[in-house]
């Protein structure tokens, strides 16, 4: 019945990359390594993370006509991702400026670019129209703009998931939420949907899942980074232990965590063991420098399993 088991609909971004001993504080100056260029954005990872793992899927994004795009184009096609959904021109490519310090950890500003651009009439197009009908599963973000999420969460079909990591997170429309499931988010990401919510502003993971749960939802995964995830839904919570791994670079790992559990829900696990299987993905992928080339194949993650 669907010609893909995945569609991400989000951003594409040149993810311009330096390590440094320490963050910058305000109004310092510091030295770093050579710059790196990354193809990267969420939506782009999440394609890339997907097909890697050998799901059929493609990518409904902006990028400008530009070397940038063109990067971005070629890393799609070379994980075989169909890119047809990828529209061209209106801006400069989305760019990432990203800071690695030695623990792997990261911080991220996104210059938009062409995301920016990516409306609700490209949503509604024909090309876009037809790629959401053929899709089992729809993931999104938030570095396009929330309208046009509100337009792929209106024209989702009858059996079609949706799946969103609202990142950068902002309190989220009732309609959204309602389709979410799962809904992805991360401590931080957590906080900022519940916003004005009487639970947000403390307590646990679980009570977390339990506020945001309250919110429409049919379904929350919290990542919590070395302590692993926790999925819950209307039947329960459940607790997804960590993979202990030796972080070199956590660049994207939260992008092939997401996209490793769309593949797995759409293909008919339970959430647990979807979340299971991507806290796996996400663990190789921190090993490695870079997003999209730190992307494991399902063949590696099998591997992790047989140990």
């Amino acid at each position: 019945m669907f010609e893909y088991d995945l569609l991400v609909v989000g951003s594409a971004n040149a993810d311009l990359v330096v390590g440094v001993e320490r963050r910058p504080g305000a109004g310092e100056t510091v030295l770093g390594s050579d710059l790196a260029l990354h193809p990267g954005g969420k939506g782009a990872n999440q394609a890339v993370a997907a097909a890697r793992l050998g799901a059929r899927t493609a990518l409904l994004a902006r990028v400008g006509d530009d070397a940038h795009g063109r990067l971005l184009l070629d890393s799609q096609r070379a994980a075989g991702v169909d890119t047809s959904g990828v529209l061209t021109g209106g801006a400069p490519t989305g760019v990432a400026l990203i800071t690695v310090d030695p623990s792997g950890d990261n911080s991220i500003v996104v210059s938009p670019g062409a995301n920016g651009r990516l409306t609700p009439d490209d949503v509604r197009a024909a090309p876009a129209s037809a790629l959401l009908a053929a899709s089992r599963v729809v993931s999104a973000q938030l570095e396009i703009p929330l309208e046009t999420v509100e337009e792929v969460v209106r024209a989702l079909r009858p059996g079609t998931r949706f799946v969103l990591n609202p990142s950068p997170p902002r309190e989220l429309p009732a309609a959204v939420l309602a389709a979410c499931d799962p809904l992805i988010v991360n401590e931080h990401e957590a906080r900022v949907v519940l916003g004005a919510h009487p639970d947000g502003a403390g307590g646990t993971p679980e009570e977390w899942a339990g506020a945001l749960l309250a919110l429409g939802p049919r379904s929350v995964v919290v990542t919590l980074g070395e302590e692993g995830a926790l999925a819950a839904d209307t039947s329960g919570t459940v607790r997804v232990p960590a993979v202990r791994v030796a972080a070199v670079d956590t660049t994207g790992a939260g992008d092939s965590f997401t996209a490793a559990l769309a593949w797995r829900l759409g293909a008919g696990e339970s959430l647990a063991d979807a979340a299971a299987y991507a806290a796996r993905v996400g663990a190789v992928a921190v090993t490695r420098q870079g997003a999209q080339a730190s992307f494991p194949t399902a063949e590696e993650i099998e591997e992790i399993t047989a140990v």
